[in-house]
């Protein structure tokens, strides 16, 4: 009696543990935005500045340039996709850019940050290797977007 008694507790704190294991790492890159920086960056309430991998969105915060077309409507898009939100981080090759930002797939959810903005044409492929992951599928969601004069590759007033 007493050996099956162990037995199941055991069991019970083998599950326990798989389970929180599990757990914690499923949530392991989770970080809430504190701050929407432009259409393609934005910092966490570490601190930390993190840059789309494969997407360049045009300009809003650049010292040197002005305001690019098409820019605030794509920074207000991000905004409405991660602004306050819990995202989930994914990592390719390089982490960190030669500004020191972590560069990151981005979800919320289960919408691909980095795939929406390029499939509704708020930003355009930039592959920087080594970080070519998901290189065809923006290469595939920008020709369609151009094809569909979405965002972007709309017309100009």
């Amino acid at each position: 009696m007493r050996k099956a008694f162990i037995l199941v507790l055991l069991f019970f704190l083998f599950l326990l543990i798989s389970f929180g294991s599990s757990y914690s790492e499923s949530n392991q890159n989770l970080y809430t935005v504190s701050r929407v920086v432009d259409g393609d960056t934005i910092q966490l309430f570490s601190g930390e500045k993190v840059r789309y991998i494969g997407i360049d969105t045009p300009e809003t915060k650049h010292p040197k340039k002005p305001v690019q077309y098409f820019g605030k409507e794509a920074s207000e898009a991000n905004k409405k996709l991660v602004g306050g939100k819990q995202v989930r981080l994914e990592f390719d090759v390089q982490k960190r850019d030669k500004y020191g930002r972590l560069l990151a797939y981005v979800y919320v959810g289960d919408v691909f940050v980095n795939a929406w903005l390029v499939e509704n044409g708020f930003a355009q492929v930039m592959t920087i290797p080594p970080n070519v992951k998901h290189q065809e599928l923006f290469l595939k969601l920008q020709k369609q977007a151009r094809e569909n004069n979405r965002g972007l590759w709309g017309k100009k007033n």
